[in-house]
């Protein structure tokens, strides 16, 4: 007797607008991945420390993108949908009412136990794949910063930066001080 394979339902953005509200998801490549539980306090304050800085830095230097922060989807293509930590958005084409609509330029993660491997290997590769510019995996536990920079088509190996260290970005010309992203005391040399 033959074996009959089993066949896996493949996701689609059909599917996750059908979901209830109150729930959390991610479609990767056709597999749905349940976001609970909520994140947790630190991560949230390292969340929101980062958002803050970004938008203090495009204001002070003028940059016009958008920054936006979680729960708001992207949407690469119907087997792809994602709700990153952080992320800007450059081109005003892309931002719909309900979603954002393709790579946005700079997308930042900040891990937590629950979704570290994830983060770290399925979004990366779709990360690279749909062609964000940079990006960026915040480790609260290391207190550093892993960074990725698209070149041809691939991310490379990544930059790391120490929590007491500035932290600049390639995509836009801005500076952030880790130490306040980690709520730390300035290093001696930054004061």
């Amino acid at each position: 007797m033959a074996l009959v394979p089993k066949i896996e339902k493949k996701y689609s953005y059909t599917d996750y607008v059908t979901w209830p509200d109150d729930e959390r998801w991610e479609i990767i490549d056709g597999k749905a991945y349940d976001m609970s539980p909520a994140p947790t306090t630190k991560h949230q304050k390292i969340s929101g420390n980062i958002y803050y800085a970004l938008r203090l830095g495009f204001t002070r230097n003028e940059i016009k993108c958008s920054i936006f922060n979680a729960p708001t989807d992207v949407v690469f293509d119907e087997y792809n949908i994602v709700q990153p930590d952080i992320f800007v958005v450059c081109d005003k084409t892309k931002i719909t009412e309900q979603n954002i609509q393709g790579a946005p330029d700079l997308i930042i993660e900040v891990l937590s136990p629950s979704t570290s491997s994830k983060d770290r290997r399925d979004k990366k590769i779709i990360y690279e794949r749909f062609g964000v510019k940079e990006y960026m995996l915040v480790y609260p536990e290391h207190k550093n910063v892993e960074r990725y920079v698209l070149k041809d088509g691939e991310y490379g190996k990544p930059e790391i930066f120490n929590w007491d260290e500035i932290q600049s970005f390639h995509t836009f010309d801005i500076e952030i001080n880790l130490w306040e992203i980690f709520e730390l005391e300035a290093p001696e040399q930054a004061v």
